[in-house]
């Protein structure tokens, strides 16, 4: 288990959705004091619900220890108040997310680091009418759902954001085991989202279209790319498929094909019917409800844990340790 920078020592956490609590369990994890806020009357019960799976999924840690280092603040003011860094989860709403560092930037200390987990909102726009100096301080740190055990954190900083607090927030998410990675321009949906819309385009296509069925198809998903692109990525997969000519063999031989292929993708419509199709198999396969859905994350989060100590070990042989979550 990492540790952060001891120079920051509490964060706030706004918004207790799935992927705020989560945040909080990692935090908490982490060593860090969590100060979680959220408008809802029963945060505290529902933390409390949450935290025992969110445990499981974090190896070495217990829902007590969790919960000793996590408070539940009831108004935004207050859990801002003394953090080294605010995560704000809040609903994907341009204007919301507006208003809410707003009132963020009034209450937090002039120092802190503001942090959206927006999924495709960019911090420029979250932050135009923002003064300069608030800012400086904010950016996107877009983690891939859930926080606690999926390694990667998208850091977007915004046409405003400082280096120095770029540096930082890369520094941190590094030090309690995120993989950090920065995304140099501005893009909705930035890049594991927008890679993840255009497999689930096709996906979608191919079973509408009735080439294989949703088992089929995330039987074939994790028989062939996704154990493969948890190894290496598309680029040095291309490069490698090539043999000793490399990528450059395999655009030569391959890419005309490629891009000819690209002319028949799928273009479907997500209309009532096709929604219908797609959620009807999907439930029928992997069930639903609360049970259901504890059961399935529980599955998920041990399968990724067991991936993320593999790679990590296979880093730890080379050229030292990569942590992971």
């Amino acid at each position: 288990m990492t540790r952060q920078d001891p120079q920051w020592t509490t964060v706030a956490v706004v918004g207790a959705g799935t992927i705020g609590l989560s945040w909080a369990a990692l935090f908490a994890a982490r060593g860090l004091r969590v100060r979680l806020t959220d408008p809802r009357d029963d945060l505290a019960q529902v933390l409390t619900e949450a935290i025992p799976a969110l445990s499981t999924g974090i190896p070495g840690t217990s829902p007590a220890d969790l919960l000793s280092r996590i408070e539940v603040v009831p108004s935004l003011p207050e859990a801002v108040r003394a953090a080294d860094l605010v995560q704000e989860n809040g609903p994907e709403r341009l204007g919301f997310k507006q208003e809410l560092f707003t009132e963020i930037a009034e209450h937090a200390p002039r120092e802190a680091v503001l942090v959206s987990s927006s999924s495709g909102i960019v911090a420029s726009d979250i932050a135009e009418d923002l003064p300069d100096d608030v800012a400086a301080r904010l950016l996107i740190a877009h983690p891939f759902n859930p926080p606690h055990v999926v390694p990667l954190v998208e850091i977007v900083p915004g046409s405003r954001t400082a280096e120095s607090v770029v540096t930082s927030a890369f520094d941190f998410y590094r030090g309690i085991g995120k993989t950090p990675v920065r995304v140099r321009k501005e893009v909705s949906g930035f890049v594991a989202n927008r890679l993840q819309s255009a497999i689930m385009r096709e996906a979608i296509s191919l079973v509408l279209d009735g080439v294989v069925t949703v088992p089929e198809l995330d039987t074939v998903m994790k028989a062939s790319l996704g154990g493969r692109y948890a190894t290496i990525g598309p680029f040095e997969s291309f490069h490698l498929g090539g043999g000793p000519g490399g990528i450059r063999h395999m655009m030569d031989h391959l890419g005309v094909g490629m891009a000819e292929r690209w002319k028949d993708l799928g273009n479907p419509e997500l209309t009532p019917a096709a929604i219908d199709e797609l959620t009807t198999q999907t439930e029928e396969v992997y069930g639903t409800g609360p049970d259901a859905y504890l059961d399935r994350t529980s599955s998920r989060d041990r399968k990724h844990n067991a991936l993320n100590a593999a790679l990590d070990s296979e880093a730890s042989d080379g050229q030292g340790r990569h942590h992971r979550n």
